[in-house]
C-alpha cells in the first residue's frame, strides 16, 4: 500500500497524519501503524492521526499511540489535526470536530498557531503526594524540585507500571514551577509512546489546572516544556471543577511524503 502522509509536530509532540476522509486508510492493521511511528523503520512519530468524515462535524478526529493502538483524546494531536485540516481548506472562524473524548472546538491564529477547548472537568482527586484527573486521558500529576535533572523515564514508568495504574495506565506529569514567571515547566511519560514525550497537551492541560490558587476565577499559565512554550487558559468554577478550557500553542508542518508498506 502507498500512502501519502503529513508530519506535524505541536511544541515537539510530533504525528503522522493522513486524509482518510474517502476511507483510504481504514484498514491500516496495528502493525502498519506501529511501523510508521516507528522511528527507524517508518516516518516516526508519537502517535498517528486520521483525518476522517463525521456528520455534524467539520472532521472527526482517529488518534493511534505509537504503539499501534487506538489511543484517548491527545491535545497536541488536535492541535496539529486542526492546522492540518486548515491546510486541507477546512478554514472557519470556530472549527468543530469530534474526538474519542467528545466534541472540541478550535480557533486558528495564522497558520500554525491553534486554540483548542478541552473537555471539562468536574473532579481532580488531591493527594498529599501528587493529583489524579482525566483532561480527555487519566493523567497524575506530581510537584518536584530541579525537574531539568529528574529521571522522568524511571520514575514515570514505576508509577505507570505500579498496582494501581499497570492494567489500564496513565500518563505521569512532573512539574516544577517557574522562579522567573507565573507558569511551571512539566515534563510528561506518556503512556502508549511508554517513554517521555518533548511535550503533552493533556498533560500540560493537568497540570496547569492543578497550579492554580484556591480562587474560582480566570487563569491563564504559561507552561515550558522540552519543544516549547503553551498556554493554558480556562475557569475555576469550584474547589475542583473547571471550565472553558483552552490548551493554546504551535502547530506546524514538518514535511510530507509517501511512503509504502
Amino acid at each position: 500500500m502507498n500512502i501519502h502522509f503529513f508530519k506535524y509536530q505541536g511544541t515537539g509532540n510530533d504525528f503522522v497524519i493522513m486524509d482518510n476522509r474517502d476511507g483510504h486508510y481504514d484498514a491500516l492493521t496495528e502493525a502498519q501503524i506501529k511501523l510508521l511511528c516507528d522511528r527507524r523503520f517508518g516516518v516516526g512519530g508519537d502517535g498517528l492521526m486520521m483525518l476522517n468524515v463525521q456528520e455534524g462535524y467539520d472532521f472527526a478526529m482517529q488518534y493511534y499511540n505509537s504503539d499501534g493502538r487506538p489511543g484517548s483524546m491527545c491535545g497536541n494531536g488536535g492541535r496539529c489535526l486542526t492546522a492540518f485540516a486548515w491546510k486541507m481548506g477546512i478554514r472557519k472562524d470556530h472549527i468543530r470536530f469530534i474526538a474519542s473524548d467528545g466534541p472540541h472546538e478550535a480557533t486558528m491564529e495564522g497558520d500554525n498557531w491553534v486554540n483548542l477547548l478541552m473537555k471539562n472537568v468536574d473532579s481532580v482527586e488531591a493527594d498529599p503526594a501528587f493529583f489524579y484527573l482525566n483532561t480527555g486521558s487519566p493523567h497524575y500529576v506530581q510537584y518536584v524540585a530541579q525537574l531539568g535533572d529528574f529521571d522522568v523515564y524511571e520514575k514515570g514508568r514505576s508509577i505507570r507500571y505500579n498496582e494501581r495504574f499497570k492494567a489500564v495506565g496513565t500518563n505521569v506529569n512532573f512539574v516544577e514551577p517557574l522562579a522567573d514567571s507565573n507558569g511551571i515547566f512539566v515534563r510528561t511519560y506518556e503512556r502508549g509512546v511508554e517513554d517521555e514525550t518533548y511535550s503533552c497537551g493533556t498533560g500540560v492541560t493537568a497540570a496547569a489546572l492543578t497550579f492554580a490558587g484556591p480562587e474560582a476565577r480566570h487563569y491563564e499559565v504559561p507552561v515550558q516544556t522540552l519543544g516549547g512554550n503553551l498556554v493554558v487558559k480556562f475557569n475555576k468554577t469550584g474547589p475542583q471543577t473547571y471550565d472553558h478550557i483552552w490548551l493554546c500553542g504551535p502547530a506546524s508542518l514538518v514535511f510530507e511524503g509517501d511512503i509504502v508498506i
